[in-house]
Formats: structure tokens, C-alpha cells, sequence
């Protein structure tokens, strides 16, 4: 493949930035020399100035100052220029802006001034509605105004060349990050020939790799799944066909019981599996979280009763009519994951608390267990897929349960949270959207 020459993002903003003020002092001193011409021509095509000045100085000595005045004023009138005869040291009778002019180090900004003898001057100018005459000072606010709209456009080129494409870089992240997978930063941007367009070639290639990953751990998992049910069961047969011939029977109830945990499992995986993979896609139905939260209270009621855990619900009234849009079975196993965990932690003797409540379009499952809680640093993980925390809650399980429900509450649009109580437990928080309610 031939490479391609690559221009580094530095030299590309260098020379943006140089390039701009490089044009707008062009583009200035373009612009000061034609105004300028335009003005000094304004004057100079005048011809025989000197002659007018002899001929005024001539007139003021014979007639005196105001005739002379007065007929500078007539020949102004006529040739479109302010005329005025100055002697030396009488500067003061011309307007500020002529005298700055005059001062001025440029000879271009100077008005017209002839030299009549005697010590006398002609100066010339043209009026003001003649050949767009600028002063100094506004002539340089012109400039400079000129030179901040081409740095301004240049810096917003600049600033709109580096930010889109990380902007669109961002965006593809945050929605790959929210589960769309599909998507990858588009080709003109990996395309470029600087740091950028290897920023987004990287990016894609990445994320390329990682959700090649991904999909070989769910298929990995899927496959491993579905290969260890059909033996499961061919055991589980073969156990409960040797317990009828007669082995001894304590030996048979716990090969039961691991081949049930295995089974378990392997139920959980499939479960996680498919929740992970259908998303937002499983089909929904208006179900009542009441109905479904009493139904996981009566199935775990032996298993609590025989740890010695006592479950107190605590239901708001309004939420008893409220449904939601979901899948009942996904649900269940939701409420029955997040309160398996709390029983398994809880202590005998101690209490389970379960609180369903209504609050602003949610209804919100809080479950809460008088275990020994859990270090602040691991619960942000305690909804990932096979962690475990630390001994004091090491229970019996395989790290599933919060992960499958977590992945069950997204599903539903809903947000799962955990953190530890007041009472010193771990408290589960589910919120699911309200669809319509009573």
C-alpha cells in the first residue's frame, strides 16, 4: 500500500495562523495604498497650484487679506479643495486633523503644501465629499478593524477544523459506550492526513478489536451455556435413577444439590446472554411490579424461613395500581436476583426490608439486607459479571445475580443503583419509567 505523505496538525495550524496575518497586512497595506493614492491624486492633478498661491499672494498684497480670502474660497469651490494661505507660524488656523497630517512621518497622508515665498504657503486638500478623504485616525481604526475580522474568520477556521472531528469522535464514543456497536468515526475524518485522521484510524481499529471480543466472550459463554445443559440433565437422571437403587442417600443429596448449582448457573448465563443481546428489542407487555414483587416474596419464603430471615414489605398505596411496559418472566428474575442477594448476606435473625414507592413517573423497588455491607471502593463493581466481594459477604453464589439484574433494569429503561444503608446493610435501589397507574 503506498503511503501517503502525512502533514502534521502543528504545521497545519501554524500555517493557518500565519497565512491569516500574513493576508491581513497584504490585504491592510493593499488598501492603504489605494485609499491613499486615490487621495494624494485628488490633489495632486491639480495643476498649477504654485500659480494659484502667487496669484493669492499677489491679490492679498494689493487688496488686502479678506480679497484674498475671498477669492481662495471661489477657486476651492471650483476645483472641489479646501484652499488656505498660511503664513509662518500661523499653523494654528488649519483644523487639527490637516495639522496632524501634516506632522505626520508618511508623506502620503500629508495635504498638498506649495511654497509661495515670503514665508507664506498654500495648503490644499480636498473636501470632504471629494474622493473619500479618511483621516489618520479613522483610516487606522479601518485597519485595524480589517485585520480582527480576518483573524477572527481565520481562528474560528482553525478552532471548527480541530474540534469537529473530535466532537464527532466524542459522540460515536459516548453512543458505542450506550451499546451501539455498529457505529465508527466516519471515513473522511480517519482519512486525513495528520494526527487526527490517525486518531480516528486508531479509534476504529479499537473499537473494531474490542467488539470482535465482546461478541467471541457472549458466543464463548452462549456455546460453553448450552454444551453444559444437555449433560446436566443426563446427570441429574442418572443421579436420581442411582438414589432409587439404593446409594446412600446423604451422598445422593448432595450430588443433587451441586448438579442443581451447576444447572443454576448455567441458567444465569444463558440468562445474562440473552439479555445482553436482544438490549431494548425484548418484547414488552403492561405488567404490575406489585403483582411481580409478591410473587418473588412467596417463592422465597422457605428459603427464608429456613435461614431464619425475615422479609418486611413496606408498599406505598399508590403503587399499587402503577404498571409498567416489560417482560414478566425478565422481571421476576430482577426482583428475585436483587432479593436473593440481600438474603444470602442478611444474618440469621435478621431482617430483609423491601420498600416499592412512587416518585415523579418512577416506581422504584428498594431492597435492603442488615448484612455486613460493603467497602465504598467495590460497589461501582458489584453489578459486573462474576465479581465477587470481599469475604465478609462471600456467600454462595457466582457473581451473577446483580449483573443479570442490572442488565434486566436497562433493558427497561429503568437505573439500578447500590450503596450501603444507615442500618449498615448494602441497599439495592431499582427504578423503572411508570406506563400508567390508577
Amino acid at each position: 500500500m503506498k503511503r501517503r505523505l502525512m502533514v502534521p496538525l502543528f504545521w497545519r495550524i501554524f500555517l493557518l495562523i500565519w497565512l491569516a496575518m500574513a493576508v491581513t497586512v497584504v490585504v491592510s497595506n493593499l488598501a492603504s495604498r489605494v485609499l491613499l493614492d486615490r487621495e494624494r491624486a485628488a490633489i495632486e492633478r491639480q495643476l498649477e497650484l504654485r500659480d494659484l498661491g502667487l496669484e493669492v499672494s499677489a491679490i492679498q498684497e494689493a487688496r488686502g487679506r479678506r480679497e484674498a480670502h475671498r477669492f481662495l474660497r471661489a477657486q476651492g469651490d471650483e476645483l472641489g479643495l479646501h484652499l488656505m494661505m498660511i503664513s509662518a507660524g500661523d499653523d494654528n488656523r488649519l483644523p487639527s486633523a490637516i495639522r496632524s497630517r501634516m506632522e505626520s512621518g508618511w508623506y502620503r497622508q500629508k495635504p498638498a503644501i506649495v511654497d509661495v515665498g515670503n514665508g507664506d504657503r498654500l495648503i490644499a486638500w480636498p473636501k470632504m465629499h471629494e474622493e473619500g478623504w479618511l483621516e489618520p485616525r479613522v483610516f487606522r481604526f479601518l485597519e485595524m478593524g480589517l485585520a480582527f475580522i480576518l483573524i477572527t474568520l481565520a481562528c474560528w477556521l482553525i478552532a471548527r477544523f480541530v474540534s469537529r472531528p473530535m466532537r464527532h469522535m466524542e459522540s460515536t464514543a459516548q453512543a458505542i459506550a450506550g451499546g451501539n456497536t455498529e457505529l465508527r468515526v466516519d471515513e473522511h475524518i480517519a482519512a486525513r492526513r495528520d494526527e487526527v485522521g490517525q486518531l480516528a484510524t486508531a479509534f476504529n481499529a479499537m473499537t473494531d478489536q474490542l467488539c470482535a471480543l465482546l461478541d467471541r466472550q457472549k458466543h464463548l459463554l452462549r456455546d460453553i451455556s448450552h454444551d453444559l445443559r444437555t449433560p446436566l440433565a443426563r446427570q441429574r437422571i442418572a443421579i436420581e435413577l442411582a438414589s432409587e437403587g439404593g446409594v446412600e442417600e446423604e451422598l445422593m443429596a448432595s450430588i443433587l444439590r451441586q448438579n442443581e448449582r451447576l444447572d443454576t448457573m448455567t441458567g444465569q448465563i444463558l440468562t445474562l446472554y440473552r439479555v445482553t443481546e436482544q438490549g431494548g428489542s425484548i418484547a414488552r407487555e403492561p405488567l404490575r411490579p406489585v403483582d411481580l414483587l409478591n410473587q418473588v416474596l412467596r417463592d422465597s419464603a422457605d428459603y427464608a424461613e429456613h435461614h431464619r430471615v425475615a422479609c418486611k414489605l413496606d408498599s406505598m398505596p399508590e403503587s399499587t395500581g402503577v404498571t409498567v411496559l416489560g417482560d414478566a418472566g425478565l422481571l421476576q428474575r430482577a426482583f428475585d436476583n436483587i432479593l436473593q442477594n440481600a438474603l444470602d448476606y442478611t444474618p440469621p435473625g435478621k431482617n430483609v426490608h423491601v420498600a416499592l414507592g412512587l416518585s415523579a413517573g418512577w416506581i422504584s423497588l428498594t431492597i435492603e439486607d442488615e448484612g455486613p455491607g460493603v467497602a465504598e471502593d467495590i460497589l461501582e463493581h458489584l453489578f459486573e459479571p462474576f465479581f465477587r466481594a470481599d469475604k465478609s459477604r462471600g456467600g454462595q453464589g457466582w457473581g451473577l445475580g446483580l449483573a443479570i439484574a442490572k442488565d434486566i433494569i436497562l433493558a427497561h429503561d429503568g437505573e439500578i443503583t447500590a450503596h450501603n444503608s444507615e442500618r449498615g446493610g448494602l441497599q439495592v435501589v431499582a427504578r423503572l419509567p411508570v406506563f400508567a397507574a390508577d
